[in-house]
């Protein structure tokens, strides 16, 4: 009996049969980093398990990825709270390590950008912690700059790294 190579993986929007899925998926990549509700990070957020909702309102989108029929990871744009209209957020950006250095954060975090652009946004922001250097090298590779201090209020009271990118 042979095993057969898994399936090329899809980026779609998501739908409201992804909730538990993107939220087992955020939630195990927490914890494989340490990244615990208590510090303020993803896995605190109360709209968790509803992300379809959330990134169903206007200026929001959510992408999942899938391969073999399952979500292996995700990541969407919002606007920035409390901050000024033409900013927007690069969030819960988080995938499976059997999919990592494929090239799908990177094509996803296109995706998002270009769909800031689309709503009009002018600049994105987003917050990440010291602890996810790959996730940092992509930023950066994507011409995000590191800025010292907080935008937004997200709530994220433990991601110290912050960069802010102009669309």
């Amino acid at each position: 009996m042979s095993a057969t190579a898994p399936q090329r993986a899809v980026l779609r929007r998501i739908t409201v049969d992804d909730n538990q899925a993107i939220a087992r998926v955020i939630r195990q990549v927490s914890a494989e980093y340490g990244l615990t509700a208590d510090k303020g990070y993803t896995v605190a957020d109360p709209n968790l398990d509803e992300l379809y909702a959330l990134y169903s309102q206007p200026g929001h989108a959510y992408w999942v990825v899938v391969q073999d029929g399952n979500v292996v990871g995700g990541g969407g744009i919002a606007p920035l709270s409390c901050s000024e209209p033409d900013i927007c957020e690069l969030q819960k950006m988080y995938f499976l390590p059997s999919i990592r250095g494929q090239g799908l954060a990177k094509k996803l975090a296109l995706m998002a950008l270009d769909h800031a652009r689309e709503q009009g946004f002018t600049r994105c922001y987003l917050e990440t912690t010291a602890f996810l250097k790959e996730a940092i090298g992509l930023y950066e590779h994507l011409g995000f700059d590191h800025i010292d201090a907080p935008l937004g209020c997200t709530g994220h009271v433990d991601c110290e790294v912050r960069m802010l990118k102009t669309l």
